[in-house]
């Protein structure tokens, strides 16, 4: 179509920005489920071992860092549209 401009993201894409960050994600969660489970030892539950709070957190690390992934791509989308203007 002529006379539309074409709409290109600068930068990262959200899955590249995610693959970097997801060891974070994943030490974050796990650093989480672990202290999770020391709370929930108050009222009588198990204790967590590292490997399985690491395990726990490898998994919930995937949609934590996706979705945040998602959100610096639409902060980047954000800034690239003001420094437009």
């Amino acid at each position: 179509m002529v006379g539309v401009a074409q709409m290109t993201k600068a930068g990262w894409s959200t899955i590249k920005i995610a693959v970097s960050l997801y060891p974070f994600g994943a030490g974050a969660a796990a650093v989480n489920v672990f202290f999770a489970s020391l709370i929930f030892s108050w009222i009588g539950g198990p204790v967590l071992s590292t490997s399985s709070a690491v395990l726990i957190g490898a998994v919930v690390g995937v949609p934590a860092t996706w979705y945040f992934a998602r959100h610096i791509r639409h902060l980047m989308d954000v800034a690239d549209k003001r420094a437009e203007v």
